[in-house]
């Protein structure tokens, strides 16, 4: 499995947000994706160091449309934390 393939898409919220400043970060994940593997990805793409990976699987919401209903898809999220020394992520340098 390549790097590119586990980290699916930033999650961009005011929560996201607020980690920032701390060198936390927030990414949407494959679900069977591993911590492990979480953290060689994150230091293979932007080229950081990884301190920690904490990671939480969301269940699907019920939605309705008319009588019919269904759940929307499981995901998996991760939050990273990078050593003191390591340097930011540039994409979420814009954003703040």
């Amino acid at each position: 499995m390549f790097a590119e393939d586990i980290i699916l898409k930033p999650v961009l919220t005011e929560k996201g947000y607020d980690g920032i400043a701390n060198k936390k970060y927030t990414f949407i994940v494959k679900k069977d994706a591993n911590k492990t593997e979480i953290k060689m990805a994150v230091e293979k793409i932007f080229g950081v160091k990884v301190a920690s990976v904490n990671t939480v699987t969301c269940k699907g919401k019920l939605k309705r449309m008319g009588r019919n209903e269904g759940y929307t898809p499981d995901r998996k999220k991760a939050i990273v934390q990078l050593k003191e020394d390591s340097k930011s992520i540039e994409f979420f340098d814009s954003l703040t």
